[in-house]
């Protein structure tokens, strides 16, 4: 019998989980399954114990879950207590085991994938919520020149950037600053909104990053008009799936094939 993982969200019907991790096992030559399930807002953590009880072997999670996720574990990974956030479950006897992957995702997709070398580099990172709290972990551990926090709610940026000794404000302590960096981590890409920006913000040979993926979001476009190099969060979603994969199994799959694969269809 295959080993059972699965993604937990809600919604979920768009995750493109599943392919990942199927590419990897037939890589790999691992013998598990990976499904979708929708977990009900109220009861997330009875669906994952329902999945554990039925033989699952670990999970991982999507909004607007992580934070529950966290809770749910009974051990946690350094980045995941850094977070404050699981995105990884892995169920060993009565132990669950949290990790966070969304931050070493990104930094792979950065470094790997872009070229895109952090260490003295200015990076602004736009939000303060769960996205931004898995990232800002291992983006410090790459020692840039700064990292600056902003966001709508001015507190919430400052609290964050004191738990990963760096600066946050808000939107108006931008002015007159530029970044080599500008990741977008907010929700206002879904809403189809742009977080307001000064246009002088992208230092020349700028890179603006969405982690948002499958669209030009207003960030993207706005970057665009004022001469930054632009990426979406597509190969952070799937360097995350990756470090996931080898939290369970052991093995490091290749991501650029997969990366490929998704960008094609």
């Amino acid at each position: 019998m295959p080993d059972r993982y699965a993604v937990f969200g809600n919604p979920i019907a768009h995750s493109k989980s599943p392919v990942i991790h199927a590419r990897f096992a037939r890589q790999t030559g691992q013998n598990l399954v990976y499904e979708a399930i929708e977990a009900p807002l109220v009861g997330f953590a009875d669906a994952v114990l329902a999945f554990r009880a039925a033989g699952g072997r670990g999970c991982n999670v999507t909004v607007p879950f992580k934070e529950r996720a966290y809770a749910l574990a009974t051990w946690r990974s350094p980045r995941a207590e850094a977070a404050g956030a699981a995105n990884t479950l892995s169920f060993a006897g009565a132990e669950i085991r949290g990790d966070n992957t969304d931050g070493i995702g990104l930094v792979r997709d950065l470094s790997d994938n872009l070229g895109f070398d952090l260490a003295g580099k200015r990076i602004l990172l736009l939000g303060a919520g769960g996205a931004a709290r898995g990232v800002g972990l291992p983006m410090m551990e790459c020692k840039p020149a700064e990292l600056f926090i902003a966001n709508r709610t001015v507190g919430k940026a400052c609290e964050l950037a004191a738990r990963f000794d760096c600066h946050g404000g808000g939107y108006d302590a931008l002015v007159a600053r530029r970044f080599d960096l500008v990741i977008n981590a907010t929700a206002a890409s879904l809403a189809g909104d742009l977080p307001p920006l000064p246009d002088d913000i992208f230092a020349p040979g700028a890179l603006a990053y969405d982690m948002m993926y499958g669209r030009e979001t207003p960030f993207l476009a706005f970057a665009r008009r004022h001469g930054a190099r632009c990426a979406d969060g597509l190969g952070m979603l799937v360097e995350q799936a990756a470090e996931a994969f080898f939290v369970w199994r052991g093995v490091r799959p290749q991501t650029a094939p997969v990366i490929k694969l998704l960008r094609g269809s």
